[in-house]
């Protein structure tokens, strides 16, 4: 990967609806080449998804999120990476990272209520051998979100009640 792919990542990581011949204009190229590292990029896994970030109040968007700290005992010549791939598994899981600190893995998950989330850690999450200890987070309101300050916050102040 040279300079100009890095270039062109970035670009398309600020609006990935950047066009070919958008980009080739930005860097000093001609459309088929900038067409082609993009290709090149998605083809080899670099450029893994595109995807839209959404403002879920704005969409009447009634799910729950929550992200679990997960404490486990790394597997002899596996280490994390069995258990990870044991958790991605699951449909309800969204993200999953490797931490430092008290916990070992942080997972995002979606449900479609408190208790479907707390359903999925009790008789999922939890029931897995290598798990030790879990700390459920749910989020309750996302005022930023990859960079972007989304819902009633974007006007520069958040709401104050009376």
């Amino acid at each position: 990967m040279d300079a100009t792919d890095k270039r062109i990542i970035s670009l398309l990581k600020t609006d990935s609806r950047r066009s070919a011949a958008d980009i080739a204009t930005l860097l000093g190229m001609d459309e088929e080449q900038a067409a082609s590292r993009i290709k090149r990029l998605e083809s080899s896994g670099v450029i893994v998804k595109y995807t839209a970030i959404t403002d879920d109040a704005a969409c009447d968007n009634d799910v729950v999120q929550a992200m679990i700290e997960v404490k486990v005992t790394p597997q002899k010549s596996k280490g994390f990476d069995a258990i990870a791939a044991e958790i991605c598994a699951y449909s309800e899981v969204k993200s999953l990272y490797l931490m430092s600190g008290g916990y070992d893995l942080a997972v995002l998950i979606e449900g479609k209520s408190l208790k479907e989330v707390s359903l999925f850690v009790s008789e999922k999450l939890s029931a897995i051998e290598s798990v030790i200890a879990t700390a459920t987070h749910f989020i309750l309101k996302k005022y930023k979100v990859e960079g972007v300050i989304t819902g009633e916050s974007r006007n520069g102040r958040l709401p104050v009640q009376p």
